[in-house]
């Protein structure tokens, strides 16, 4: 994971000054979700992102130098970012051992082994994200509860609180008034469990706003991201209220909104046209509220990056062409 969308496709992008400049701008863009992290999860975030920003660049100086041979990229901040994205999609309670492999995953077998043949097809930190998952389902979904929480609120997502509550037969009405639901301020402040790096909406939002400011990223795949889940929910939300959230409430939970800003739009994995992003972005939102409400798993951004991320070549040709036209 490195730098931005706005940088082009990886065949044109810049040398390594330039690339320690926009890392350094995107390291930035993380530090209002670093210290919400901190204070709501205390030593736990400290631990988790130790943990694996450390092993990120251990393992990406092992693997150039000694399995690759090639120069060290260290300098360039690729690492750092992988290591503190990789963090954020974490657990707080999740053991050392696992998110040693999980950096393992994310730099050795899937960015340096597909930088070795000039491609990055998918997304490194989600594919290290969905092999923990798979592999790991227990400790990947043990919520660890919020130091700040009142005592009634569980370790569990509100997401997950919400999936639980339609499978028992609840209407949703009845769901969303369960004590162990946080209010809509608490939800956006961070006072929630969740990932380190998904729980507040307002330090994601201050990180975008940054990328964007800064033109590290454009605006066209977070809006599209965030646009189409708004919509559809809200569709769905009118059409049959006792069944679905309202959009809100999908925006700012799970982590729909730090995969907006800052994994989607990935330059080696997302389209490279205007165009192009907007369709990504899109069909990202679309997959993922689809999964929310329709599948087992109260959470889907992850896979539906990684699903869209199989067909950038794809939008690439297509809107290229269709831009030259």
């Amino acid at each position: 994971m490195s730098y931005s969308s706005i940088v082009g496709s990886p065949s044109s992008l810049p040398g390594d000054d330039f690339k320690y400049k926009i890392n350094k701008g995107f390291l930035l863009a993380l530090v209002p979700m670093m210290l919400m992290s901190t204070i709501f999860f205390g030593l736990h975030s400290l631990r988790i992102l130790v943990s694996a920003v450390i092993t990120c660049l251990l393992f990406e100086y092992i693997f150039q130098k000694f399995v690759l041979k090639t120069p060290t990229t260290l300098r360039d901040g690729s690492a750092l970012i992988t290591g503190v994205l990789l963090a954020f999609n974490l657990p707080a309670g999740l053991p050392v051992w696992l998110i040693v492999l999980g950096a393992l995953v994310a730099i050795g077998i899937t960015r340096i082994s597909f930088d070795r043949f000039g491609a990055n097809p998918f997304n490194p930190i989600l594919l290290s994200w969905l092999f923990l998952r798979i592999s790991f389902p227990a400790q990947m979904t043990s919520w660890t509860a919020n130091i700040t929480m009142a005592d009634s609120f569980t370790g569990a997502t509100p997401l997950g609180l919400v999936k639980e509550g339609l499978k028992s037969g609840k209407l949703m009405a009845t769901v969303a008034a369960d004590s162990r639901i946080p209010s809509y301020f608490d939800m956006y402040w961070g006072n929630m469990s969740g990932s380190l790096g998904e729980i507040s909406a307002i330090a994601i939002l201050l990180g975008g706003i940054y990328l964007l400011w800064k033109k590290i990223i454009t605006w066209h795949i977070p809006v599209a991201i965030l646009g189409t889940l708004f919509i559809f929910e809200g569709l769905f939300w009118s059409l049959a209220p006792g069944s679905f959230m309202d959009p809100i409430f999908h925006l700012i939970t799970g982590g729909v909104m730090l995969a907006a800003f800052f994994l989607a739009t990935d330059p080696h994995t997302s389209p490279s046209s205007p165009t192009g992003k907007l369709l990504f972005g899109a069909a990202i939102g679309l997959i993922t509220i689809l999964i929310r409400n329709f599948t087992p798993l109260p959470e889907g951004v992850a896979i539906a990056i990684l699903v869209m991320n199989g067909f950038v070549p794809l939008i690439n040709k297509r809107t290229k062409k269709s831009e030259t036209v």
